[in-house]
Parts: structure tokens; C-alpha cells; sequence
């Protein structure tokens, strides 16, 4: 297997919201690498978040001890998608990426977002077909493979995400571009090697490590299973 840069994305979903900002600055010091948004809108999705002056409030705290920013990665599960996407730009999201089927015009959306700076992303959920990747691969940075329906923190890992995985890492490596392969829903320290060996390379956590007393342990069971990884 080629050797990968792995990303650890803790989701904001299962912080405790009464501390968002020392929730943070702890996971980061933990050793995280980007910070994941999980954002709905009780439309597309049956659960309702958090809006972009949340995404602006905290965008100051994504940063190490020593100032390095750390991404704001957004996922965004909301319907229609182009005007939320720009405000979560302007309040400081470096990575938006939305499900195809909540926009009608997805190139045009993909744009959008690149146009404010940003890179841009699209969603599958697990039942989700991948033709509209076929069309889009060479205008995106990140493909974001749901292995839990979406809307709900907490849910267990659908095995048959894997299978997909496996189906886009293959689409990536044979257009040669440098884009990103994130995995949300499930992921636990005991399952990240596996989902690591299907081609992931970005693994978003929510209560597998904002649900447990220490943040860095977690992380490091992480990373140790993510060596493994031949």
C-alpha cells in the first residue's frame, strides 16, 4: 500500500456545546489534525445543529499551542446547499463538502465553493450511488464516504462502507490528484486500520473520543492502529 498522511477529525456533534471552546483547544492538544463539522438542518436530515456564527466563534480556538491553524473541515448535510456553503466560508471553513443529492446543479455548487477559497468536497451516504464522482473527481479535493446514515451522532459502522471506500480510492489514484478520502460514522479506534487499509486516509470521531475521559489516549490507540496499517 502506498504510505498515506492519516487525519484524525474530531466532530464538534458529541463536544459538550456548554464548552465548545476549551472542547477545542483540549482535542486539539490531544493531537488532532482537523476539526469536522457535522452541520443539519432538520430538512435534509432529522436533527438540527449549529449555524455559521458557531463555525466564526470558534474558528479563532482551531489552532495548536504554538498558533498553527488547524482546518475547519464542514459537512455540511443541508438542502439547498449554495447559500449556507458561502456563509460558512466567510466564517472561516476551509474544507465544505455537501451531499450531491441535496444540490441541483452540483458542478455549479463545487464551484461556488471554490470560489470563495475554499476546498471543496462531496458526500455519499451508504446507499448512495457513485456516478455523480465520475463527473465531478477532477473538480473536488475530498470525498467524505458516509459508513452511518446521516443525522444522528453515536451510530455504528455499516461494514458495506468498506466496499466503497475501496471503489473511490480506486477512482482517485487513477486521476493522480491530491484528494482527500474521509470517513465519518463509526470510527473507533478498533475499526480504523481496517477502514485505513480500504484507502481512507481521513477518519472523522465523534463519540468514540469527545465520549471518553482522555482525549490523547484515544488519539494515540488511533494512530498506533493507523501504523499498523501495511
Amino acid at each position: 500500500m502506498i504510505a498515506r498522511t492519516y487525519r484524525i477529525a474530531p466532530s464538534i456533534l458529541s463536544a459538550d456545546f456548554a464548552r465548545l471552546g476549551d472542547e477545542l483547544r483540549d482535542v486539539i492538544a490531544a493531537g488532532t489534525d482537523w476539526i469536522h463539522f457535522d452541520v443539519m438542518d432538520n430538512h435534509y436530515v432529522p436533527n438540527l445543529t449549529f449555524g455559521p456564527m458557531i463555525c466564526a466563534a470558534l474558528k479563532p480556538h482551531a489552532k495548536t499551542a504554538d498558533g498553527t491553524p488547524v482546518p475547519v473541515d464542514v459537512h455540511l448535510m443541508v438542502q439547498p446547499v449554495d447559500a449556507l456553503a458561502a456563509a460558512f466560508a466567510d466564517a472561516g471553513a476551509d474544507y465544505i463538502s455537501f451531499h450531491p443529492d441535496a444540490s441541483p446543479h452540483v458542478h455549479r455548487s463545487v464551484q461556488a465553493i471554490k470560489a470563495k477559497g475554499c476546498k471543496a468536497g462531496l458526500v455519499f451516504n451508504p446507499a448512495a450511488p457513485l456516478d455523480v464522482l465520475d463527473w465531478m473527481i477532477d473538480e473536488i479535493d475530498l470525498v467524505l464516504i458516509m459508513s452511518v446514515n446521516p443525522g444522528f451522532g453515536g451510530q455504528s459502522f455499516i461494514d458495506s462502507a468498506l466496499r466503497k471506500i475501496e471503489a473511490v480510492r480506486k477512482r482517485i489514484d487513477a486521476c493522480g490528484k491530491d484528494i482527500r478520502l474521509e470517513v465519518d460514522g463509526g470510527i473507533k479506534a478498533g475499526n480504523i486500520a481496517q477502514v485505513a487499509a480500504a484507502g481512507a486516509d481521513t477518519f472523522v470521531a465523534g463519540s468514540a473520543i469527545f465520549g471518553q475521559s482522555d482525549y490523547a489516549a484515544v488519539v494515540r490507540q488511533m494512530r498506533g492502529a493507523l501504523a499498523a496499517v501495511a
